[in-house]
């Protein structure tokens, strides 16, 4: 896990604000590169990959508790589930 990934997406799980290189938290929402790829709402965590489908993407994502993303034959998979990327709650 990337420093990066420790700094931000850790503050973004105890839902405080930080920033730093290409990813940010305002605390309820998660950001990289611009792209909203994480957000609590009212009725929990939803993740997705934005559309990049990418390392950074993925590691950013699985510095949050509960989510474990890995790749095989090109296919992304969430928690042993194929996923498409799309909006999910976790």
């Amino acid at each position: 896990m990337r420093t990066i990934t420790k700094t931000v997406v850790g503050a973004f799980n105890q839902k405080l604000a930080k920033s730093s290189g290409n990813t940010r938290s305002n605390g309820t929402e998660l950001f990289l590169h611009g792209n909203k790829i994480a957000e609590w709402r009212a009725d929990g965590l939803w993740i997705t990959d934005a559309g990049w489908n990418s390392v950074t993407t993925k590691d950013r994502l699985n510095g949050i508790p509960g989510v474990n993303i890995y790749q095989s034959n090109y296919k992304w998979f969430l928690n042993g589930q194929e996923w498409d990327g799309n909006w999910i709650k976790v």
